[in-house]
């Protein structure tokens, strides 16, 4: 089999991601998944497409993360991993979609609008 690649992305994160068979090596930008993200949460959300399918030990993973926070990494992998193995077979899709990780969650950072201090805050308001 051939490198499986795929593209994911969520807030500022854009995930690659090449995936080959083997064992169920997961590393990223050339760290061990457990030293990338400690957090044993953001652990989880990388694997739940694999584990959804079973195939956890089946496929290794390479992958590049760039841009925003650790949340959004991890999803960004998330979303990745589970394109990709819709490319390797793609009767999984139904079962993926069902669990919400086909999906580009849209939500972003909203603009800064000019004349107020955040997006959404306006300064104090004076009458006279």
């Amino acid at each position: 089999m051939e490198k499986i690649n795929a593209i994911g992305r969520r807030k500022a994160a854009v995930a690659r991601v090449y995936l080959t068979e083997g064992n169920g090596n997961i590393v990223i930008d050339k760290r061990p998944l457990d030293v990338y993200f400690p957090s044993s949460i953001l652990q989880y959300v990388v694997k739940q497409p694999l584990t959804k399918l079973d195939v956890a030990e089946k496929y290794d993973i390479v992958a590049h993360v760039d841009g925003g926070g650790y949340t959004g990494q991890a999803e960004a992998l998330r979303l990745a991993i589970a394109r990709a193995l819709v490319k390797i077979n793609p009767e999984d899709k139904s079962a993926l979609r069902a669990e919400g990780f086909m999906t580009r969650d849209a939500r972003s950072v909203e603009r800064k609008k000019p004349g107020q201090p955040k997006a959404r805050k306006r300064f104090q308001f004076s009458k006279r």
